[in-house]
């Protein structure tokens, strides 16, 4: 389940980072995308020790 949650976090930020170039009508996200980054880093780090 971490998983899946950490693999559409990381898609979602691939979105938000690659968007503009995929597509002009693409929303742009801003920071969120270094939010999102973020949370999934931290989601990896906390299951390779174990605690999720």
């Amino acid at each position: 389940m971490l998983w899946t949650i950490i693999v559409v976090l990381f898609i979602l930020w691939l979105l938000g980072f690659l968007g503009g170039n995929i597509s002009p009508r693409f929303p742009q996200t801003g920071n969120w995308i270094h939010i999102l980054i973020v949370v999934v880093v931290i989601l990896v780090i906390l299951r390779l020790l174990g605690i999720a």
